[in-house]
């Protein structure tokens, strides 16, 4: 499978987008030669507006301790990837704002596939991204790599506890919920539905381009009106044990969702205001940090977090 066939969405360019270029001067300034791909995902790759939200980005770095001078962030990359971190700048009169997740270029490959249980990495970014930059063409080739090992995870592991057979929509739906329930999450349900059918043709893409890899487990067939349909091929002991692997995922992911919340108080400026909106733009609910978590965050951030699962701000 080459770099080529990989369904790259479209969005925003560095030749075509300022406050693209903004922010990928920033972070160069910052990385420097150790800087070797930027990818851009989320909200504002699918409304190509990046002075609307936060942009996110994924920034590969050669190694976590050139990424990061201070020793404990360092050691906390490497624990619990990624580190995350806050960066806005001007562009003419407006402001870009962007939070970006560093990784090693090796730790990103390891996480998108199947090496990892946990579907943090692999989960994510069998969805649409784009690289925006990339050091080299050698490195562009190893990320679309791993975006299509991520897909293939991401689908191996979810067929065996989906239908066996269904629409290629409800494949990826059902798909992207079990990935997303492995995470706290603000969004209402029904959000898998609502990527799955943005992204249609990007999964439907996606799964053609994996069908000869993934011939052992999944069929796929084309009607007369272009729909696609799928039949899982999965064995009766796979789909066994499915139920408990995703049920142990869920615990072990939202386990570590909540360590990942209180590691990005020490790297991500305004974080606890970034918190607040990004679950009050989610739920539909009024956030708001009380004045003893600002002072205190380690010792009252988890009654905090207690709250805002009881009134149902994320699950």
């Amino acid at each position: 499978m080459t770099a080529a066939q990989y369904p790259t969405p479209d969005g925003p360019t560095l030749e075509s987008s300022a406050p693209l270029r903004a922010l990928m001067d920033a972070l160069s300034a910052r990385f420097g030669d150790g800087l070797q791909a930027v990818i851009l995902y989320g909200s504002c790759l699918r409304s190509t507006d990046l002075l609307d939200g936060l942009v996110d980005f994924y920034v590969l770095v050669e190694s976590t301790p050139k990424a990061e001078p201070r020793l404990w962030l360092r050691l906390a990359g490497r624990i619990l990837p990624p580190n995350v971190y806050y960066l806005e700048t001007p562009v003419g009169a407006e402001t870009v704002r962007c939070k970006y997740a560093v990784l090693s270029l090796r730790q990103f490959e390891r996480g998108t596939g199947p090496g990892w249980f946990q579907s943090y990495l692999w989960g994510r970014f069998a969805q649409p991204v784009k690289p925006v930059w990339c050091q080299s063409t050698d490195v562009e080739h190893r990320l679309h790599a791993a975006f299509f090992r991520s897909g293939e995870t991401l689908l191996r592991r979810a067929l065996p506890a989906l239908p066996p057979e269904g629409s290629l929509d409800e494949l990826w739906q059902g798909a992207l919920a079990l990935s997303y329930a492995t995470e706290l999450r603000a969004e209402k349900q029904g959000r898998a539905a609502e990527l799955a059918g943005h992204g249609r043709a990007f999964y439907a893409a996606m799964t053609q381009a994996l069908l000869p890899r993934m011939g052992d487990v999944l069929r796929l067939e084309i009607h007369a009106d272009g729909s696609l349909t799928y039949r899982g091929t999965v064995t009766a002991r796979a789909r066994r044990f499915a139920p408990a692997l995703w049920a142990l995922r869920r615990v072990q992911g939202k386990a570590l969702s909540v360590a990942r919340l209180i590691k990005g108080l020490f790297t991500f400026e305004g974080g606890l205001d970034y918190l607040a909106w990004k679950l009050s733009r989610h739920s539909g609910q009024v956030v708001e940090i009380p004045d003893k978590v600002r002072r205190r965050p380690l010792i009252h951030i988890w009654g905090f977090m207690r709250h805002l699962y009881r009134r149902g701000v994320f699950r």
